[in-house]
Protein backbone atom coordinates (compact mmCIF):
# COMPACT_ATOMS: atom_id res chain seq x y z
CA UNK A 1 0.00 0.00 0.00
CA UNK A 2 1.23 3.04 -0.80
CA UNK A 3 2.00 6.41 1.59
CA UNK A 4 -0.78 8.09 2.35
CA UNK A 5 -0.70 12.27 1.28
CA UNK A 6 -2.85 14.91 2.67
CA UNK A 7 -3.21 18.09 0.96
CA UNK A 8 -5.86 19.24 3.07
CA UNK A 9 -4.47 21.58 5.44
CA UNK A 10 -7.47 24.22 4.54
CA UNK A 11 -9.92 21.56 5.89
CA UNK A 12 -7.98 21.02 9.20
CA UNK A 13 -4.33 21.11 10.26
CA UNK A 14 -2.64 18.51 13.04
CA UNK A 15 -1.98 19.73 15.77
CA UNK A 16 2.16 20.86 15.98
CA UNK A 17 4.58 19.23 18.12
CA UNK A 18 4.86 22.47 19.98
CA UNK A 19 1.12 22.50 20.53
CA UNK A 20 0.95 19.20 21.84
CA UNK A 21 4.07 19.64 24.30
CA UNK A 22 1.73 23.11 25.61
CA UNK A 23 -1.29 21.02 26.12
CA UNK A 24 0.67 18.46 28.02
CA UNK A 25 0.26 19.95 31.57
CA UNK A 26 -3.12 20.44 31.02
CA UNK A 27 -4.36 16.86 30.13
CA UNK A 28 -3.74 15.75 34.30
CA UNK A 29 -1.71 18.35 36.29
CA UNK A 30 -3.45 21.68 36.07
CA UNK A 31 -7.05 21.15 36.46
CA UNK A 32 -8.37 23.85 38.94
CA UNK A 33 -10.92 26.67 37.62
CA UNK A 34 -9.62 29.78 36.39
CA UNK A 35 -12.61 32.04 38.42
CA UNK A 36 -11.09 30.06 41.70
CA UNK A 37 -8.52 32.11 43.59
CA UNK A 38 -6.45 29.52 45.58
CA UNK A 39 -3.35 27.18 44.22
CA UNK A 40 -4.97 25.13 41.98
CA UNK A 41 -6.70 28.28 39.96
CA UNK A 42 -4.46 30.68 39.98
CA UNK A 43 -2.15 29.03 37.32
CA UNK A 44 -5.00 28.29 35.61
CA UNK A 45 -5.57 31.92 34.92
CA UNK A 46 -1.79 32.68 34.17
CA UNK A 47 -2.27 29.96 31.90
CA UNK A 48 -4.97 31.66 29.84
CA UNK A 49 -3.52 35.17 30.04
CA UNK A 50 -0.09 33.78 28.54
CA UNK A 51 -2.31 32.53 25.60
CA UNK A 52 -4.07 35.56 25.56
CA UNK A 53 -0.90 37.48 25.27
CA UNK A 54 0.38 34.76 22.10
CA UNK A 55 -2.94 35.37 20.16
CA UNK A 56 -2.35 39.17 20.68
CA UNK A 57 0.51 38.92 19.07
CA UNK A 58 -0.35 37.27 16.30
CA UNK A 59 -2.92 39.67 15.73
CA UNK A 60 -1.23 43.12 16.63
CA UNK A 61 -3.72 43.76 19.65
CA UNK A 62 -4.26 44.52 22.69
CA UNK A 63 -5.03 42.00 25.16
CA UNK A 64 -8.21 43.31 26.57
CA UNK A 65 -9.71 42.70 22.88
CA UNK A 66 -9.28 38.87 22.86
CA UNK A 67 -12.31 36.57 23.62
CA UNK A 68 -11.87 32.91 23.55
CA UNK A 69 -14.86 31.34 22.09
CA UNK A 70 -15.09 27.20 21.03
CA UNK A 71 -13.68 27.98 16.77
CA UNK A 72 -13.98 29.96 14.20
CA UNK A 73 -17.96 29.58 13.67
CA UNK A 74 -18.79 30.77 17.20
CA UNK A 75 -16.54 33.75 16.84
CA UNK A 76 -18.19 34.22 13.64
CA UNK A 77 -21.91 33.77 15.28
CA UNK A 78 -21.18 36.32 17.86
CA UNK A 79 -19.37 38.78 15.78
CA UNK A 80 -22.58 39.28 13.69
CA UNK A 81 -25.36 38.42 16.08
CA UNK A 82 -24.14 40.78 18.97
CA UNK A 83 -23.70 43.53 16.51
CA UNK A 84 -27.49 43.00 15.81
CA UNK A 85 -28.82 42.87 18.88
CA UNK A 86 -26.75 45.63 20.13
CA UNK A 87 -27.92 48.06 17.36
CA UNK A 88 -31.35 47.01 17.50
CA UNK A 89 -32.68 48.86 20.18
CA UNK A 90 -31.05 51.93 17.97
CA UNK A 91 -32.14 50.99 14.00
CA UNK A 92 -35.16 48.47 14.30
CA UNK A 93 -34.25 46.74 10.98
CA UNK A 94 -30.11 46.39 10.72
CA UNK A 95 -28.46 46.14 7.84
CA UNK A 96 -25.69 44.14 7.32
CA UNK A 97 -23.79 43.29 3.99
CA UNK A 98 -21.64 40.13 3.29
CA UNK A 99 -20.29 38.39 -0.08
CA UNK A 100 -21.97 35.64 -1.90
CA UNK A 101 -18.62 33.17 -1.00
CA UNK A 102 -18.49 33.46 2.84
CA UNK A 103 -18.19 30.24 4.82
CA UNK A 104 -21.68 28.75 5.94
CA UNK A 105 -20.64 30.01 9.65
CA UNK A 106 -21.37 33.67 8.23
CA UNK A 107 -24.03 32.64 5.53
CA UNK A 108 -26.80 31.48 8.10
CA UNK A 109 -26.11 33.27 11.13
CA UNK A 110 -27.13 35.74 8.36
CA UNK A 111 -30.11 33.70 7.21
CA UNK A 112 -31.47 33.13 11.06
CA UNK A 113 -31.11 37.10 11.76
CA UNK A 114 -32.94 37.47 8.82
CA UNK A 115 -36.01 35.61 10.46
CA UNK A 116 -35.43 38.19 13.04
CA UNK A 117 -35.99 41.17 10.72
CA UNK A 118 -32.15 42.12 9.90
CA UNK A 119 -31.54 43.22 6.38
CA UNK A 120 -28.50 41.05 4.39
CA UNK A 121 -27.16 42.55 1.03
CA UNK A 122 -25.12 39.33 -0.39
CA UNK A 123 -22.45 41.49 -2.56
CA UNK A 124 -20.82 39.18 -6.25
CA UNK A 125 -17.97 38.62 -6.53
CA UNK A 126 -15.43 39.07 -9.82
CA UNK A 127 -14.36 35.97 -11.80
CA UNK A 128 -10.88 35.49 -9.11
CA UNK A 129 -13.50 36.02 -6.42
CA UNK A 130 -12.49 38.98 -5.50
CA UNK A 131 -14.96 41.76 -3.72
CA UNK A 132 -15.09 45.00 -5.47
CA UNK A 133 -14.77 47.85 -2.83
CA UNK A 134 -16.86 49.90 -5.09
CA UNK A 135 -19.93 47.62 -4.48
CA UNK A 136 -19.52 47.78 -0.98
CA UNK A 137 -19.54 51.40 -1.22
CA UNK A 138 -22.73 51.37 -3.46
CA UNK A 139 -24.47 48.91 -1.34
CA UNK A 140 -24.56 51.18 1.78
CA UNK A 141 -27.73 51.93 3.75
CA UNK A 142 -28.12 55.01 6.39
CA UNK A 143 -29.70 51.50 8.43
CA UNK A 144 -25.74 49.58 7.46
CA UNK A 145 -24.49 48.53 10.66
CA UNK A 146 -22.13 45.95 9.97
CA UNK A 147 -19.99 44.91 6.90
CA UNK A 148 -18.28 41.51 7.12
CA UNK A 149 -16.59 39.79 4.28
CA UNK A 150 -13.55 37.19 4.53
CA UNK A 151 -10.37 37.92 4.34
CA UNK A 152 -9.63 34.94 2.17
CA UNK A 153 -11.35 32.34 0.77
CA UNK A 154 -11.61 28.84 1.96
CA UNK A 155 -11.87 27.10 -1.35
CA UNK A 156 -10.40 29.27 -3.94
CA UNK A 157 -7.96 31.27 -0.98
CA UNK A 158 -8.69 34.31 -2.59
CA UNK A 159 -7.34 37.32 -0.89
CA UNK A 160 -9.85 39.97 -0.25
CA UNK A 161 -9.20 44.25 -0.02
CA UNK A 162 -10.09 43.91 3.32
CA UNK A 163 -8.12 47.31 4.25
CA UNK A 164 -10.20 49.19 1.40
CA UNK A 165 -13.54 47.60 2.56
CA UNK A 166 -12.81 48.48 6.27
CA UNK A 167 -11.91 52.20 5.20
CA UNK A 168 -15.01 52.45 3.46
CA UNK A 169 -16.82 51.16 6.27
CA UNK A 170 -15.22 53.65 8.67
CA UNK A 171 -16.08 56.52 6.30
CA UNK A 172 -19.80 56.07 6.90
CA UNK A 173 -19.22 55.03 10.59
CA UNK A 174 -20.35 51.16 10.04
CA UNK A 175 -17.78 48.51 11.81
CA UNK A 176 -15.75 46.15 9.55
CA UNK A 177 -15.78 42.24 10.66
CA UNK A 178 -13.29 39.55 8.70
CA UNK A 179 -13.34 35.98 8.71
CA UNK A 180 -9.57 35.18 9.12
CA UNK A 181 -10.03 31.48 10.05
CA UNK A 182 -8.10 30.74 6.92
CA UNK A 183 -5.52 33.45 6.60
CA UNK A 184 -4.43 33.22 9.81
CA UNK A 185 -1.20 31.66 10.02
CA UNK A 186 -0.47 31.78 6.45
CA UNK A 187 -0.47 35.20 5.77
CA UNK A 188 0.27 38.31 8.09
CA UNK A 189 -3.12 39.17 10.08
CA UNK A 190 -2.65 42.70 11.37
CA UNK A 191 -6.10 43.89 12.88
CA UNK A 192 -4.18 47.51 12.42
CA UNK A 193 -3.08 47.26 9.17
CA UNK A 194 -6.85 45.53 8.24
CA UNK A 195 -8.54 48.56 9.53
CA UNK A 196 -11.09 45.83 11.18
CA UNK A 197 -13.10 46.28 14.25
CA UNK A 198 -13.80 42.63 14.62
CA UNK A 199 -12.14 39.10 13.44
CA UNK A 200 -12.58 35.45 13.89
CA UNK A 201 -9.92 33.05 13.97
CA UNK A 202 -10.10 29.24 14.62
CA UNK A 203 -7.69 26.92 16.34
CA UNK A 204 -7.64 23.93 14.46
CA UNK A 205 -6.75 25.95 10.78
CA UNK A 206 -3.10 27.07 12.03
CA UNK A 207 -2.08 23.68 13.76
CA UNK A 208 -4.02 24.01 17.42
CA UNK A 209 -6.76 21.96 18.55
CA UNK A 210 -10.38 21.76 17.20
CA UNK A 211 -13.03 23.40 19.13
CA UNK A 212 -11.53 26.54 20.18
CA UNK A 213 -10.87 30.37 18.48
CA UNK A 214 -11.19 33.86 19.13
CA UNK A 215 -12.75 36.63 18.14
CA UNK A 216 -11.04 40.10 18.31
CA UNK A 217 -13.02 43.23 19.32
CA UNK A 218 -11.97 46.38 18.92
CA UNK A 219 -11.96 48.40 22.57
CA UNK A 220 -15.27 50.16 22.60
CA UNK A 221 -16.96 48.20 20.29
CA UNK A 222 -20.10 46.91 22.18
CA UNK A 223 -21.47 43.28 21.48
CA UNK A 224 -24.37 41.24 23.04
CA UNK A 225 -23.08 38.51 24.85
CA UNK A 226 -23.64 35.48 22.81
CA UNK A 227 -23.37 33.08 25.72
CA UNK A 228 -25.37 34.13 29.09
CA UNK A 229 -24.32 32.83 32.18
CA UNK A 230 -21.09 34.15 34.41
CA UNK A 231 -19.04 37.02 33.95
CA UNK A 232 -15.99 34.81 32.20
CA UNK A 233 -14.03 36.80 29.59
CA UNK A 234 -14.95 39.79 31.19
CA UNK A 235 -18.28 39.21 31.01
CA UNK A 236 -18.28 39.08 27.21
CA UNK A 237 -18.48 34.78 26.58
CA UNK A 238 -19.84 32.66 29.69
CA UNK A 239 -18.95 29.32 30.49
CA UNK A 240 -15.81 28.08 32.58
CA UNK A 241 -12.94 28.26 29.97
CA UNK A 242 -11.55 25.50 28.17
CA UNK A 243 -7.81 25.73 29.44
CA UNK A 244 -6.22 22.86 27.23
CA UNK A 245 -7.69 24.12 24.11
CA UNK A 246 -7.21 27.61 24.76
CA UNK A 247 -3.14 26.98 25.45
CA UNK A 248 -3.09 24.94 22.56
CA UNK A 249 -4.41 28.14 20.35
CA UNK A 250 -2.11 30.27 22.17
CA UNK A 251 0.77 28.01 21.76
CA UNK A 252 -0.14 28.32 18.06
CA UNK A 253 -0.30 31.44 17.06
CA UNK A 254 2.76 31.48 18.90
CA UNK A 255 4.97 29.38 16.58
CA UNK A 256 2.48 30.87 13.36
CA UNK A 257 4.80 33.97 13.94
CA UNK A 258 8.00 32.01 13.27
CA UNK A 259 7.05 30.14 10.57
CA UNK A 260 6.40 31.89 7.40
CA UNK A 261 4.26 30.00 5.22
CA UNK A 262 4.12 32.54 2.59
CA UNK A 263 8.08 32.31 1.75
CA UNK A 264 8.11 28.34 2.42
CA UNK A 265 4.91 26.91 0.09
CA UNK A 266 5.02 29.50 -2.55
CA UNK A 267 7.67 28.32 -4.60
CA UNK A 268 6.01 24.40 -3.91
CA UNK A 269 2.81 25.82 -4.73
CA UNK A 270 4.21 27.44 -8.22
CA UNK A 271 6.19 24.14 -9.12
CA UNK A 272 2.87 22.04 -8.44
CA UNK A 273 0.84 24.35 -10.90
CA UNK A 274 3.51 24.64 -13.33
CA UNK A 275 3.91 20.59 -13.72
CA UNK A 276 0.13 20.19 -13.75
CA UNK A 277 0.16 22.58 -16.34
CA UNK A 278 2.96 21.01 -18.54
CA UNK A 279 1.11 17.73 -18.24
CA UNK A 280 -2.53 18.71 -18.76
CA UNK A 281 -1.92 22.19 -20.95
CA UNK A 282 -5.45 23.79 -21.63
CA UNK A 283 -6.94 20.85 -20.38
CA UNK A 284 -6.72 22.36 -16.90
CA UNK A 285 -7.88 25.91 -15.46
CA UNK A 286 -6.89 27.69 -12.24
CA UNK A 287 -9.66 29.11 -10.22
CA UNK A 288 -8.95 31.91 -7.93
CA UNK A 289 -6.92 34.84 -8.19
CA UNK A 290 -3.32 34.36 -9.72
CA UNK A 291 -1.42 35.84 -7.27
CA UNK A 292 -3.94 37.74 -4.44
CA UNK A 293 -3.87 34.48 -2.92
CA UNK A 294 -2.93 32.11 -0.13
CA UNK A 295 0.11 30.89 -0.52
CA UNK A 296 -0.91 26.94 0.15
CA UNK A 297 -3.63 27.39 -2.19
CA UNK A 298 -4.30 25.80 -5.86
CA UNK A 299 -7.68 25.37 -6.99
CA UNK A 300 -7.87 23.14 -10.45
CA UNK A 301 -10.40 22.55 -12.75
CA UNK A 302 -9.89 19.54 -15.22
CA UNK A 303 -12.15 20.12 -18.43
CA UNK A 304 -14.26 16.95 -19.12
CA UNK A 305 -13.91 14.97 -15.52
CA UNK A 306 -15.11 15.29 -12.30
CA UNK A 307 -13.09 16.28 -9.34
CA UNK A 308 -14.79 13.40 -7.17
CA UNK A 309 -14.32 10.39 -9.52
CA UNK A 310 -10.36 11.63 -9.62
CA UNK A 311 -10.07 11.83 -6.03
CA UNK A 312 -12.23 8.45 -5.63
CA UNK A 313 -9.46 6.90 -7.88
CA UNK A 314 -6.81 8.25 -5.33
CA UNK A 315 -7.97 6.63 -1.81
CA UNK A 316 -4.34 7.76 -0.72
CA UNK A 317 -4.83 11.24 -1.76
CA UNK A 318 -6.75 13.70 0.94
CA UNK A 319 -8.11 16.37 -1.02
CA UNK A 320 -11.03 18.50 -1.57
CA UNK A 321 -13.66 18.86 -4.82
CA UNK A 322 -15.37 21.67 -5.88
CA UNK A 323 -18.85 19.67 -6.72
CA UNK A 324 -21.32 17.61 -5.20
CA UNK A 325 -23.62 15.26 -5.86
CA UNK A 326 -27.48 15.39 -4.72
CA UNK A 327 -30.12 13.01 -6.10
CA UNK A 328 -28.15 12.04 -8.91
CA UNK A 329 -27.37 15.31 -9.99
CA UNK A 330 -24.14 17.08 -9.63
CA UNK A 331 -23.85 20.69 -8.30
CA UNK A 332 -20.30 23.12 -8.42
CA UNK A 333 -20.21 24.99 -5.19
CA UNK A 334 -21.51 28.34 -4.43
CA UNK A 335 -18.08 29.63 -4.11
CA UNK A 336 -17.51 28.60 -7.83
CA UNK A 337 -20.95 29.41 -9.06
CA UNK A 338 -20.86 32.81 -7.56
CA UNK A 339 -17.49 33.36 -9.73
CA UNK A 340 -19.17 32.31 -12.32
CA UNK A 341 -17.49 29.41 -13.25
CA UNK A 342 -19.30 27.26 -16.05
CA UNK A 343 -20.80 23.80 -14.44
CA UNK A 344 -18.82 21.97 -16.82
CA UNK A 345 -15.41 23.11 -15.61
CA UNK A 346 -16.85 23.23 -12.08
CA UNK A 347 -17.45 20.03 -11.49
CA UNK A 348 -13.83 19.08 -12.41
CA UNK A 349 -12.43 21.18 -9.77
CA UNK A 350 -10.09 19.79 -6.82
CA UNK A 351 -8.92 21.98 -4.65
CA UNK A 352 -4.76 20.95 -3.02
CA UNK A 353 -3.99 22.70 0.21
CA UNK A 354 -0.56 22.89 0.88
CA UNK A 355 0.97 22.67 5.01
CA UNK A 356 4.10 22.68 6.51
CA UNK A 357 4.83 19.20 6.25
CA UNK A 358 3.93 18.77 2.06
CA UNK A 359 7.13 17.71 0.11
CA UNK A 360 8.02 17.89 -3.48
CA UNK A 361 7.99 14.82 -3.45
CA UNK A 362 4.34 14.28 -2.39
CA UNK A 363 3.38 16.80 -5.22
CA UNK A 364 5.55 15.32 -7.59
CA UNK A 365 3.98 12.09 -7.24
CA UNK A 366 0.66 13.47 -7.28
CA UNK A 367 0.79 15.10 -10.72
CA UNK A 368 2.14 12.12 -12.35
CA UNK A 369 -0.68 9.50 -10.36
CA UNK A 370 -3.18 12.08 -11.80
CA UNK A 371 -2.03 12.34 -15.35
CA UNK A 372 -2.48 8.23 -15.57
CA UNK A 373 -6.29 9.00 -14.64
CA UNK A 374 -7.02 11.44 -16.71
CA UNK A 375 -7.47 10.82 -20.00
CA UNK A 376 -4.83 13.72 -22.63
CA UNK A 377 -2.61 14.60 -19.99
CA UNK A 378 0.96 14.64 -22.02
CA UNK A 379 2.46 11.08 -22.15
CA UNK A 380 5.58 13.01 -22.80
CA UNK A 381 6.12 15.81 -20.11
Amino acid sequence: MRDQIYLDFNATTPLADEVVEAMQPYLNEAYGNPSSLHWAGVPARDAIEVARSQATSLLCCDATEIVFTSGGTEANNHALKGNYFAKRSQIPTPHLIISQIEHPAILEPCRFLESLGAEVTRLPVDRYGQVSPDDVRQAIRSNTVLISIMHANNEVGTIQPIEEISKIAHEHGILCHTDAAQSAGKIPVDVESLGVDLLSIAGHKLYGPKGVGALYVREGVELTPLMHGAAHEAGRRAGTENILEIVGLGAACALAQKVQEETNLVPLREDFWQKLQAHFGEQIVLNGHPDQRLPNTLNVSFRGQIGGDILAQLPWLAASTGSACHAGSLHISPVLEAMGVSKDIGVGAVRFSLGRSTTQAELDAVVDAISQLVVGASSDS
